[in-house]
Order: structure tokens, then sequence, then C-alpha cells
């Protein structure tokens, strides 16, 4: 499937978009170069399933951020950037994470490839010429 944004205004209609799209996954691996906005999408997510604005930001430093919806969901936001060694993202628990059947969003994941389920679903934000995104999924 493929989800048009043309700017920075339709970001939460793309959101919604995603969501109403994603069925009972659980696990998105969100792809795209440095700067392409997938923390952007991720905290417009967050928003759309009920996550206080100023409580999203990227987990660059923690490498997890837990998010918790309006009714209590939580969902975690993954940076892994920093992750050199995929036994480093074992010794966190990210296959906790994986099994506990919330939300995942990750970023950099081919950082951990090996330990990624196979219910994993790789989300591609490419960043066209005019400035606009498109996510393929």
């Amino acid at each position: 499937m493929k989800i048009e944004i043309k700017s920075i205004n339709e970001i939460d209609k793309a959101a919604q978009e995603f969501i109403d799209a994603i069925g009972s996954d659980t696990i998105f691996a969100f792809n795209g170069e440095m700067g392409a906005g997938k923390t952007t999408f991720i905290n417009a997510l967050c928003r759309q399933l009920g996550v206080e604005d100023d409580s999203t930001g990227s987990p660059t430093l923690a490498i997890v951020n837990e998010y918790r919806t309006c009714t209590g969901r939580p969902i975690y936001h993954f940076d892994l950037y920093r992750i050199d060694d995929p036994t480093e993202a074992l010794d966190f628990g990210v296959e906790d994470y994986f099994d506990s059947g919330e939300l995942c969003f990750l970023e950099w994941a081919e950082r951990i490839e090996p330990l990624l389920p196979d219910n994993v679903v790789a989300v591609d934000i490419t960043v066209n010429p005019d400035g606009s995104r498109t996510l393929s999924f």
C-alpha cells in the first residue's frame, strides 16, 4: 500500500490512513534516509492513537520510549541508530517488547535485523523531488 503526504499539513490525515490500514499488525520498521520524517510520522501516529502531543519525541538517547494512549495502552518507539551490535538490543529486552503484542515502531531497524520477527512490517518513507513523502508498506 502507498500513502502520499504532500505537505506536513497532511501528516495527521496520512497517519490515520496508515492506522486504518494496519489491521492486527503490531511491529513496524520505518526505513528512510536521515531526515525523511520517520520520527515526525511516528509522532503523528501516536497523536492519532491518543498519545498527548508533548510526550512524544525521538528516543535517540534512550533507545526506546514508552508512550501511553488515552486508554492506557502502551506504544513502544525505538530509535536503534546508536546500536552497533544486535546483542545490545537483547540486553535491553527488545524481544520482550516484540512479544508484548503492543505497537512497536522502530527506526533504524536494520541495525538489529537478525532479531526482527517474521511479522515485522517494513514501512519505507521516500522523499520525493518536490519535498513530499511517499509511504510504502
